[in-house]
């Protein structure tokens, strides 16, 4: 019984304490830095972790950083007009421009490589709001449907380095966060690569064995990294086209959520026990990034 009291107490004082969650990261390709989000703002950190400062901050809920090719413009999904719209930030200048829509959330899913164009999902057109694929001029304009097959959701585009390809999940429910301890039906998802051709084709690369999500190009378009729980906890793997499927990471519980590629293939990002960590491609080594939020109150 003291025992359980103890437990009770420790664990009360961690919830006072104000812990911060680390969330949804991403490199930008310029800088040594990561931007991310916690407590619904986005922050910027060195990539080598430190002392992390707001970057967008609103009463809203802002998620889902990503930055432009470039460097120099930062997309990013925000409630402050509704269920989420996505917004790009000039970081220079700090000019703000609103991009979708939408009544219903637009979940932004990538920049494409010549940094013309925002891969998005959305629910709003398809059957039991089951999502689609969409793309929209960085410059504004009416979204186009890339792909939108009925009755199957499909989400979290990844448009390859030559533009002529698109991998993306398919089915189940991994859009959303939904999890629990252990496997279940109802998350799991496959891996497809849809083919812009006349007509376009679409060919299966992961099968629905577990939870397969976040598809994310190495830079020579000849294979993706994409997190898996088919060998039991969340993972991330590599599958080279046409080949064989190799598990990356070592993890045995947790969830690995958001992992994010560099433009330059050298590192993924992702979030696991409500930290940022770093995968190295090279070595294969994962770490968490030390990380101290300053300049905000962190218990509200």
């Amino acid at each position: 019984m003291r025992t359980c009291l103890l437990l009770l107490s420790l664990s009360a004082s961690a919830f006072c304490a104000g812990v911060p969650y680390f969330s949804e990261p991403t490199l930008c390709p310029t800088r040594p830095e990561i931007a991310f989000v916690s407590g619904g703002d986005i922050w910027v950190v060195p990539a080598k972790g430190g002392e992390a400062h707001l970057l967008v901050s609103h009463p809203a809920e802002e998620s889902r950083p990503l930055y432009s090719p470039d460097g120099t413009r930062l997309a990013f999904v925000s409630t402050r007009t509704g269920g989420g719209d996505i917004y790009i930030l000039t970081l220079a200048t700090a000019e703000l421009k609103r991009l979708t829509f939408d009544d219903r959330l637009d979940q932004l899913d990538s920049w494409s490589r010549d940094g013309r164009w925002i891969y998005f999902s959305n629910g709003t057109n398809d059957v039991g709001n089951k999502n689609d694929l969409y793309r929209v001029s960085v410059e504004g304009g009416t979204p186009m449907a890339v792909s939108a097959d009925r009755f199957t959701n499909e989400f979290q585009a990844a448009p390859a380095p030559d533009g002529t390809t698109v991998a993306f999940a398919a089915r189940g429910n991994g859009d959303s966060q939904w999890w629990r301890h252990g496997h279940s039906h109802l998350d799991e998802s496959e891996i497809w690569l849809r083919k812009e051709a006349s007509p376009a084709t679409y060919e299966k690369i992961v099968d629905l064995n577990g939870r397969n999500a976040w598809p994310m190009w190495m830079p020579d378009g000849k294979s993706i990294y994409f997190m898996s729980d088919r060998s039991g906890a969340q993972n991330l793997w590599t599958l080279p086209l046409g080949g064989k499927m190799k598990q990356v990471t070592k993890f045995t519980d947790g969830r690995v959520l958001w992992p994010s590629i560099s433009y330059d293939g050298k590192a993924v990002v992702f979030e696991r026990d409500f930290k940022i960590w770093q995968l190295d491609t090279k070595s294969g080594e994962a770490y968490a990034i030390p990380i101290t939020l300053v300049g905000s109150d962190l218990v509200q």
